[in-house]
């Protein structure tokens, strides 16, 4: 994939049912209640589709020339794409070879013994490291993450968002403004602002369910979503 195609993009989301609609709502970490799902693990856990949106990441990055020595996953709902980005990354850089690229992975919890390079990592991110979270809702997994990383002493570049769920976060701002703040540019795939009008007219949700989606967004959103 030469370059990121952000309506391939957008379809091979509908198409895997990445975001869908749902009768009952779910609870959110931040104890939003909500109808609207965002879901990566359809992708996460099928080895070809994992293939196949980490050549869009890879794009991606390089539309944007991140130029990352490393990708690094959020423990735990991003630690395979950060995987398989990394490993992708290495295989198509020319120096590929032996101690050329580390394959770093985080602890979904720190360890509390042994070597102290060890406590929150299996293998620590080198050079510049470009963060990966598959949903980014509040940001507080996001953030955390990259909190960790800069206390570590790793260089984080940038955030990367498979999709941006454009909740505020905790103290009513967004997680880019957070993030900048820290010094990391966040960017995001996809956006739910773009992909709840694609999302409206291929499932066809119930009126009273969208009513429910639009006032999620009217009160907690960054911005509001109308779909009617």
């Amino acid at each position: 994939m030469d370059h990121f195609d952000q309506d391939q993009f957008y379809q091979f989301i509908i198409d895997n049912e990445v975001i869908h609609f749902g009768d009952w709502p779910v609870v959110m970490n931040s104890g939003v209640e909500s109808h609207l799902y965002v879901n990566w693990r359809t992708i996460t856990n099928d080895v070809f589709l994992l293939d196949k949106l980490t050549d869009y990441v890879l794009a991606f990055a390089d539309d944007l020339q991140l130029n990352p020595d490393c990708f690094y996953g959020v423990p735990e709902g991003a630690t395979k794409v950060g995987l398989f980005s990394q490993q992708k990354l290495a295989q198509q850089s020319p120096a590929y070879a032996k101690g050329s690229h580390v394959l770093p992975m985080g602890r979904g919890k720190a360890k509390s013994h042994g070597d102290e390079t060890n406590h929150q990592f299996i293998g620590k991110p080198t050079g510049r490291t470009v963060v990966l979270e598959d949903v980014t809702t509040t940001g507080h997994s996001l953030i955390t993450a990259v909190d960790s990383l800069q206390q570590a002493g790793v260089n984080v570049t940038a955030a990367l968002g498979l999709t941006n769920r454009m909740l505020k976060t905790t103290d009513g701002g967004t997680v880019a403004t957070t993030l900048l703040g820290k010094g990391v540019p966040y960017y995001s795939l996809s956006t739910v602002a773009d992909l709840l009008p694609r999302a409206y007219l291929v499932f066809k949700p119930a009126d009273d369910i969208v009513s429910k989606v639009e006032e999620e967004f009217r009160l907690y959103g960054t911005q509001e979503i109308r779909l009617r």
